[in-house]
């Protein structure tokens, strides 16, 4: 069974409530349900964490390292800015998909960069939540084929 850890950052907490007009209806808990229930039908499982601090979801990201296969996360505005948390996921050395509910590319140009963008393996944005369902999706396809080479 693959084991996969999703890291939810800051602010994500308030989804279903948060500007809904940006990030839907959704709750987080919908969407960890969601993400667990499909993981679940691929044979694998998923720990799912939601931390407003930057040093937890570097903590978070550690330990993974002694139990994951790899990592989705969606780390909100840290994403902008943390070199911190890229460099947490370059230490731990598993493969990483980046998420993003909103199409960061249409929003604010300081959301246009991510500085995971060269430390994962892809980067989904604008597909709402189910952005995490394609996430798992492709996560999974790269272990397929990582496990058969």
């Amino acid at each position: 069974m693959r084991r996969l850890l999703l890291v939810h950052g800051p602010n994500l907490n308030l989804l279903g409530t948060r500007e809904p007009d940006i990030y839907g209806s959704t709750t987080l808990a919908d969407i960890d349900r969601a993400v667990m229930d499909a993981a679940r039908q691929r044979d694998a499982e998923v720990r799912c964490v939601q931390s407003n601090g930057e040093g937890t979801i570097i903590d978070t990201i550690h330990e993974a390292r002694g139990w994951a296969d790899g990592i989705i996360i969606n780390a909100g505005a840290y994403t902008h800015y943390s070199y911190a948390i890229a460099d947490a996921i370059t230490a731990v050395a598993l493969p990483a998909v980046e998420v993003h509910i909103s199409n960061i590319y249409a929003r604010e140009s300081w959301r246009h960069h991510s500085v995971f963008g060269p430390v994962v393996v892809g980067s989904i944005c604008g597909f709402g939540w189910i952005g995490y369902l394609l996430a798992l999706e492709g996560l999974l396809a790269i272990l397929d084929q990582r496990t058969a080479r």
